[in-house]
């Protein structure tokens, strides 16, 4: 049999190398087959096929329409939140210091207790406040992202709890209706008005995210930075 012949993409502007990120490799010829880039931009698709180029070509020229921008903005916008791009590495760490947090807490908050209720002979609820609240000092008082992300999770949570509570004691009036629909919604509004218009409020973690989901939905070139890239490759 004879060798075969790799036909390579000529490298993009925004790429090093003509082989880096091969997107697709659509066979030319029984003996020919193509490297396509890191990107599938004009240039990577003239060695393809001629049917997929000129699929590629249309592809490429409907996502540069104006005119359709806000709905393709909607669908690049759906395809960046289905994406995850967590790090294993950082999330093997949070999950480490988070662990390590927990236990040297609860070792606290159990001594705490135990020790107030020895000193005084009975056990009161203010022991549970007053242990917590010092564990919670000492182990989860450094302002870093993993503590922070505990508080917030917890206030929700504390927030759900004393509005039940409330309720349960006769202080805040029973609900006809379920009020989670409102709720959601207002939180919902509240948090991507913030992020329109008052960006610096919100948490460092949080707007990345926000900007990831829908501001940089909103830039595209061609189909490699709609689909495969969520920007294109810059060039080194």
């Amino acid at each position: 049999m004879g060798s075969k012949t790799r036909l390579q993409c000529p490298a993009p502007s925004g790429t090093s190398s003509p082989t880096e990120g091969c997107a697709i490799a659509p066979r030319l010829s029984g003996r020919e087959s193509c490297s396509v880039s890191t990107t599938l931009s004009d240039a990577c698709i003239m060695v393809a096929p001629p049917q997929l180029r000129a699929l590629l070509f249309a592809i490429n020229a409907l996502l540069r329409k104006r005119r359709y921008h806000a709905a393709l903005a909607m669908l690049k916008g759906f395809r960046n939140g289905a994406v995850l791009r967590e790090k294993l590495r950082a999330i093997l760490q949070a999950t480490y210091t988070h662990s390590w947090n927990l236990a040297r807490f609860v070792f606290l908050y159990k001594g705490l207790c135990a020790l107030q209720s020895h000193v005084q002979g009975k056990t009161y609820q203010a022991h549970s406040f007053v242990s917590a609240f010092i564990g919670g000092l000492l182990v989860f008082g450094n302002n870093n992202n993993i503590n922070s992300q505990i508080s917030m999770y917890l206030l929700s949570r504390v927030l759900f709890a004393l509005c039940r509570l409330g309720v349960e004691k006769g202080f805040i009036p029973e609900p006809r209706l379920d009020p989670f629909p409102w709720f959601t919604g207002l939180v919902w509004g509240l948090v991507l008005w913030l992020f329109e218009y008052h960006r610096p409020t919100l948490q460092p973690s949080l707007q990345s995210s926000m900007t990831y989901l829908y501001e940089d939905s909103n830039v595209w070139h061609d189909l490699s930075d709609f689909f495969i890239y969520n920007k294109s490759q810059p060039s080194k």
